[in-house]
């Protein structure tokens, strides 16, 4: 798929083993591939607090966290701790693909030459590297997703690195969707196999209930899945079929994925989802997608995948 070999049910998401701490617990909960991050070069403490709101009303998440982390020094210490464990364990454990989310610092960063620098730290680590330009907490970033300093960034992390892993592009969902069409060449020209559908929205829907509706930061859960699910569907004809794409945003259940799947993507991540409904979540969902695929009269995931080529 692309250089890229996931389970095509995917599923977690970066920012939840933002440290790299725990990939081999992750693993033992039955996730297909764990993604690890956001990483910066340096240690960082982040916003202040608090910075992260749980809006139970609207089975959402804000946060605004701003990259708080130990530094690529730790986490790529880690990172090969993990390897040496995980070699050692059985083949169901050593199957599962583990992603390395890059992102920069908020003070002193320089892009163009901190994407490929942690690229190179993580490159033998990881099976695939996030390029995170789509965090809402981290001042300038989101500017980095124009398509030519995307395509930049991501020349540039090539040229610096003869032996890399597939790179993966993570993207915000309030792109402008004129912007859309340049931004998914700029990634194919820049030599990405992937793209990441979507980070956090700072949008408000109308419809959310809780007291913590209007703090600042990104929001994720429920509330996104609409708006994912449509960038989904502008960034598939898009694409044709040169990247995978993966959905992330507001998937909590069996048919979630089916949709996201039966809309061209080629596998999920969830988050805010395993927030809420703790590790039996991962379970439910498996089972809940088994059940969606025999309804609809397909015998598997890769079936319907054929379906919609």
């Amino acid at each position: 798929m692309h250089g890229i070999t996931l389970p095509q049910s995917g599923w977690l998401a970066a920012g939840f083993d933002k440290n790299a701490r725990v990939p081999m617990a992750l693993a033992r909960m039955g996730f297909g591939h764990v993604e690890c991050g956001t990483v910066t070069p340096r240690p960082q403490e982040g916003n202040p607090k608090p910075r992260l709101f749980r809006l139970s009303e609207d089975a959402a998440i804000i946060n605004r966290m701003g990259f708080n982390g130990c530094g690529i020094d730790v986490f790529a210490r880690r990172l090969e701790r993990f390897r040496v464990l995980q070699a050692g364990r059985n083949a169901t454990l050593r199957a599962v693909p583990i992603g390395a989310n890059l992102g920069i610092n908020k003070i002193g960063a320089r892009p163009l030459e901190d994407y490929p620098f942690l690229a190179s730290r993580v490159g033998p680590l990881a099976d695939y590297i996030t390029i995170n330009l789509s965090s809402p907490n981290t001042p300038g970033l989101r500017d980095l997703q124009s398509a030519a300093t995307l395509r930049d960034i991501l020349q540039a992390i090539t040229r610096a690195n003869v032996t890399l892993p597939p790179l993966v592009v993570k993207l915000a969902p309030d792109l402008n969707p004129e912007s859309l069409s340049d931004i998914v060449e700029a990634a194919v020209e820049g030599g990405a196999a992937g793209l990441i559908v979507n980070n956090t929205t700072i949008s408000r829907p109308h419809s959310l209930r809780s007291s913590f509706a209007q703090e600042t930061g990104g929001l994720s859960g429920r509330p996104l899945a609409q708006l994912s699910l449509q960038m989904l569907r502008q960034i598939v004809p898009l694409v044709q079929n040169r990247l995978a794409v993966i959905s992330c945003g507001g998937i909590e259940s069996g048919f979630d994925i089916f949709e996201r799947l039966r809309a061209g993507a080629d596998m999920v991540q969830v988050y805010s989802a395993l927030i809420y409904h703790g590790p039996a979540l991962v379970t439910r969902l498996k089972a809940e997608l088994l059940k969606e695929l025999y309804r609809a009269g397909f015998d598997s995931v890769s079936d319907l995948k054929s379906s919609t080529r």
